[in-house]
């Protein structure tokens, strides 16, 4: 049974449709919610009580925002967001609404996670340039944000990680995806075999994408001497 269903699904394209698409998803997702996440969480940053422009109001409403996002189960948001996925696109199903719902979902979680890298960042250096007079956004664009890369690329493949358990989700409501093979396929047909099929190939993915993903930050670590 388990020979002539993998068979089958392998011929039909169903599964290379299915690992393409959950890549896709996860990958699309996480660079959108990137570029929303990571001015976001320099604002974080700079605004916070011990930042460079310290901003309580704005710091405030950011940090409630953000936490109100990240507080919500991703289960929940997706249906609460049904409409806004067909504001945007069109639709409440099908990849493109799933990647509004995973951007919006990714974004806030990113935004915390550029925050939390850059505030590893020591003292020392910010200090350094202050006192040559370097002006804030130089600080930020020359001093922080290198100094902070290798947090920020090991933030971003888990970042990254956690899009793609996202998107394995969005198949219970119409996303494609390996999440949807094993639902369609697994769950409902009642055939364990495909569900573990699923997990092992979203396995695979993630320790590509980890073993990527901290190859780089290694390389761009210059506290790290080979």
């Amino acid at each position: 049974m388990f020979s002539e269903m993998m068979h089958k699904l392998w011929n039909n394209g169903v599964l290379q449709t299915g690992i393409w698409e959950t890549i896709y998803m996860t990958l699309l997702s996480t660079a959108i919610a990137y570029v929303i996440g990571l001015p976001l969480g320099v604002l974080l940053t700079v605004t916070d009580k011990n930042g460079l422009r310290p901003i309580r109001w704005l710091n405030s409403v950011l940090g409630f925002v953000v936490n109100i996002f990240r507080s919500i189960p991703f289960i929940i948001f997706m249906v609460a967001m049904l409409p806004v996925a067909k504001l945007v696109v069109g639709s409440s199903l099908g990849n493109g609404a799933m990647v509004v719902m995973l951007v919006l979902a990714a974004a806030p979680y990113i935004a915390r996670m550029v925050e939390s890298s850059l505030k590893e960042v020591s003292a020392g250096v910010i200090e350094a340039a202050q006192a040559m007079g370097t002006p804030n956004f130089k600080i930020v664009t020359k001093v922080l944000l290198p100094e902070a890369k290798p947090a920020l690329i090991v933030g971003a493949v888990i970042s990254t990680v956690t899009v793609l358990s996202y998107s394995a989700m969005a198949g219970t409501i119409g996303g494609g995806g390996l999440g949807q093979i094993a639902i369609t396929y697994g769950h409902q047909r009642f055939n364990d075999d495909i569900i573990w099929v699923c997990v092992v190939l979203i396995v695979i993915i993630v320790q590509i994408i980890q073993e990527l993903g901290m190859w780089l930050a290694r390389k761009t670590d210059r506290r790290i001497r080979t």
